[in-house]
């Protein structure tokens, strides 16, 4: 019994040591903790210590944060803060804040604010100058980017795509053609696995079937997959089965010659179409034709026009 109460003492001692050499006694009031993805054995040491010692943990979901809570015996307060309430709470939060209450911010899973609610109210903290920092963690956006094999810098994620498919070819075409200036990152997206076939499908129309993807699927969990391939293999493979779980998307970046290729094709159709048509109706059979936004289409015909 002696022995584990000096054991305890010593525990206690190297974690108040790791605490204050990690910087937790900085005088901070609000912290982004971030959370596991899906293993609850990934909670960093420092995040449950975070959230041991504050006066409240707002949640994305309060019943989802429970299991997680529960499995470590934190029993911080919590209270709800989603994407239908994060404005209104603002005011409420900010009191507690001035008071000198401690406030943590998790989501359900993983880093806050990354396609989750909480920038309203974390923008809102910053204007008050009050102290503020995060402590790191699980990501799966950046998870499934080390294990796609596709390059892993630069990368560009941009949450989920819209839900409809017109809106969502659009947001590709628009990519696609910042590609022919030069922007050449692996792409990143969450997406519902009701709706991964469809995505896929505007993918390979607007990139080719060609193109190099991966799709992750349930990471950190008994599930883990990884699928890699082109888009007409992912989409053939994922049109057999109904996909489930937490999906990534990642789209591998063209080749060089891929892009210069795009480029040079883009100005060989333009340079035809001018010699019959106005810039104007040029620029709208040419981006119908190549998948591409008119706006960005009619620019390059502008420049082509002086040359």
């Amino acid at each position: 019994m002696q022995k584990q109460n000096i054991q305890s003492n010593i525990n206690t001692i190297q974690s108040n040591r790791l605490l204050h050499n990690r910087g937790i006694e900085n005088n901070a009031r609000f912290f982004l903790v971030s959370t596991p993805i899906g293993n609850l054995g990934d909670l960093s040491f420092r995040a449950k210590m975070i959230l041991q010692e504050c006066d409240l943990i707002l949640c994305e979901d309060t019943r989802v944060s429970a299991k997680l809570l529960s499995t470590y015996g934190i029993t911080t307060p919590t209270e709800c803060l989603h994407q239908h309430n994060e404005t209104h709470r603002i005011h409420h939060v900010l009191n507690l804040l001035h008071q000198g209450k401690k406030i943590a911010l998790i989501s359900d899973a993983g880093t806050p604010l990354v396609s989750d609610p909480g920038y309203q109210l974390t923008h809102a903290v910053i204007k008050e100058n009050i102290k503020i920092t995060a402590i790191p963690g699980a990501n799966a956006a950046l998870m499934a980017l080390t294990l796609s094999g596709l390059p892993p810098h630069p990368y560009l994620f941009i949450g989920f795509p819209p839900p409809k498919s017109t809106a969502r070819q659009n947001s590709f075409a628009i990519l696609k053609a910042v590609e022919n200036i030069g922007l050449t990152p692996t792409y990143i997206w969450h997406e519902a696995p009701h709706r991964l076939v469809d995505m896929l499908k505007d993918l390979k129309e607007v990139f080719g079937e060609n193109r190099e993807a991966a799709v992750a699927r349930e990471l950190t969990k008994k599930f883990e997959e990884i699928q890699r391939g082109n888009l007409k293999s992912l989409l053939d493979q994922f049109s057999q089965i109904s996909p489930k779980g937490e999906m990534i998307v990642l789209l591998a970046p063209p080749s060089s010659e891929k892009n210069n290729h795009d480029m040079i094709d883009l100005d060989a159709n333009l340079i035809e179409a001018l010699k019959t048509m106005s810039i104007k109706d040029a620029a709208q059979v040419v981006s119908t034709a190549l998948h591409l936004p008119k706006k960005i289409v009619y620019k390059r015909a502008l420049e082509l026009q002086k040359i």
